[in-house]
């Protein structure tokens, strides 16, 4: 009996000791992670690419323990797309960072508008435009890119879709990858509805919402230029990158590091 009593004695002050140091949030999670879970990662691809161009970017935030969405975009039109990007966003349970590449930056500003979820904005190398702005226009605005004599058009029944002619995509898209991967890039691109880059920005989430941008210094798809000065106009966080237009896939560390500092900043 007195064993007995002796066993009770160091279980019960054992189970007092792990009480005692066990977190007040959920089992393995500190109470600053339990009143402030990690937000959900959604990546916007561009024109002429999919989803997976995110690919370094997702493997690297679910490394770290983020949910990440990457949908497909249809590339269709600015309302039409922003539209679908919405749906996505209604989908997921909680807060967002709503990352946006190249024409995705267009679909962010105007999906997150009317989504008080979405709590900051990341544009890498993308068209940030203001209310109003006709993405052909915003693009000219600024000299540095050779993507409009690099467009190839396909026509079809309702209309005609854009390609960049795979001879110069390399060129303008992907100059700091390798020619096999841009080969690659350049044969599984999907093209973008012609009348795309007419379209007029219905919204600016940007007015409102916390944003960081990734400005490619090399890129021959959108002006450098144009991208500091969209950056700039929306209080973006920036950090400059010696990079293609393709910075998540060339420079996947630096962009996954901005994705996590803009979503730890939802956080405070």
């Amino acid at each position: 009996m007195r064993r007995l009593r002796t066993a009770l004695l160091v279980l019960t002050a054992t189970g007092a000791l792990l009480t005692t140091a066990a977190p007040t949030g959920s089992a393995g999670t500190s109470t600053e992670e339990s009143h402030h879970p990690k937000p959900t990662v959604v990546l916007v691809h561009g024109a002429f690419a999919d989803a997976s161009s995110w690919s370094e970017t997702t493997t690297r935030l679910q490394r770290q323990g983020y949910t990440v969405v990457a949908p497909a975009t249809p590339l269709r039109g600015l309302t039409q797309d922003a539209d679908y990007i919405a749906s996505v966003i209604k989908s997921i349970p909680g807060p967002v960072v709503l990352v946006g590449h190249s024409y995705g930056g267009a679909v962010i500003s105007t999906a997150a508008a009317s989504l008080p979820q979405v709590k900051a904005l990341v544009y890498v190398a993308a068209f940030v435009p203001d209310t109003g702005e006709v993405l052909g226009e915003l693009a000219g605005r600024f000299p540095g890119s050779e993507l409009v004599p690099a467009l190839k058009p396909i026509p079809h029944a309702n209309g005609a879709d854009l390609y960049i002619d795979p001879a110069k995509f390399r060129h303008v898209f992907t100059a700091d990858l390798s020619p096999s991967t841009s080969a690659l890039l350049a044969a599984s691109q999907r093209p973008i509805n012609a009348t795309l880059f007419g379209d007029a920005a219905p919204a600016a989430a940007w007015r409102t919402i916390p944003s960081w941008a990734v400005i490619a210094k090399q890129d021959r798809a959108i002006s450098p230029d144009l991208e500091r000065f969209e950056a700039k106009r929306a209080n973006s966080k920036t950090i400059e990158l010696n990079s293609s237009h393709v910075p998540m896939l060339s420079h996947p560390d630096e962009v996954t590091r901005v994705i996590t500092t803009a979503a730890r900043a939802t956080a405070k």
